[in-house]
């Protein structure tokens, strides 16, 4: 694999790290086996591209849909809690709703950028590289405050045993919602920056996305493990920059694009099946 394809994989990695934290919360750290990253990775895209087409800050523009984004998984939660849907189906409804109001939002199924004002460089993918690990470093640190504070705590108890958070108190409804809310949150922070990157939005980046999320948090988990919570942390990092990686090699050694969706689900199975058989790493 030459320098270019690496650089461009780190790249790609990078990114689907941030997408992978929002997967990470909810499956991990909440026990709450959610799909709502698959509309707001793209929903996140949608809003960033419409306030940098009204010329608006880059940075703000990632804050801002990142904020907004969040009450997709506020919607998620209510739906799973307050109408008692199946937590996958409800990430789901939210995701196809969000279809709709992408479309809405952008006024057609794709849009370029390459006017707008970007915190990436079109030509420098080490300068992009800096700005993806600096973005990167802000959420590990802020992720790992936060599972520290009262509130992380709390959030932390509900996902191992929602009886034990009951009977201390703690309120069910709120902590699954503000981690539904943060995970979202990331997603389009994701979201945002893919489209600032590439400077173009297409109303279907979305699609899938979740898989290759899962797939890279368990190869981390299967390297690093999950054991303790800084392990955790670290686990979505390390597995998507290598999956990124593997597949970058795939498609170096002569794997067809269109086989890539085939290659990522394989690769799932195959660490599912390692981990089954105590092939992965163990504490």
């Amino acid at each position: 694999m030459n320098s270019d394809l690496f650089f461009s994989s780190l790249q790609q990695g990078l990114i689907l790290t941030l997408i992978t934290y929002g997967v990470m919360i909810p499956f991990r750290l909440l026990n709450f086996s959610d799909l709502t990253a698959e509309g707001a990775y793209p929903f996140g895209g949608a809003i960033s591209t419409s306030l940098l087409l009204a010329n608006f800050n880059p940075f703000v523009s990632v804050l801002t849909s990142s904020l907004i984004t969040g009450f997709i998984g506020i919607g998620t939660g209510l739906v799973y809690l307050k109408l008692r849907v199946n937590s996958l189906l409800a990430g789901i409804i939210l995701s196809t709703m969000v279809y709709s109001v992408n479309l809405r939002i952008i006024g057609k199924s794709n849009i370029t950028l390459f006017d707008s004002v970007s915190l990436f460089s079109t030509d420098d993918i080490l300068n992009n590289i800096s700005i993806l690990f600096i973005v990167i470093f802000i959420i590990v640190v802020s992720i790992k405050l936060f599972l520290h504070t009262q509130f992380g705590l709390r959030l932390r108890a509900v996902g191992f045993n929602q009886d034990f958070a009951y009977r201390q108190g703690i309120s069910i409804t709120k902590y699954t919602i503000l981690g539904l809310f943060i995970a979202s949150a990331i997603s389009g922070v994701a979201g945002s920056i893919i489209v600032q990157l590439q400077k173009y939005m297409d109303i279907g980046i979305g699609v899938g996305i979740v898989i290759h999320a899962l797939a890279a948090l368990m190869i981390g988990e299967a390297i690093i493990g999950n054991n303790t919570i800084n392990r955790q942390i670290l686990a979505p990092f390390i597995g998507a920059t290598i999956y990124q990686q593997i597949q970058g090699i795939a498609l170096s050694s002569g794997l067809p694009p269109s086989d890539l969706k085939f290659f990522t689900s394989m690769l799932v199975l195959i660490v599912i099946a390692m981990k089954e058989y105590g092939l992965t790493y163990r504490s």
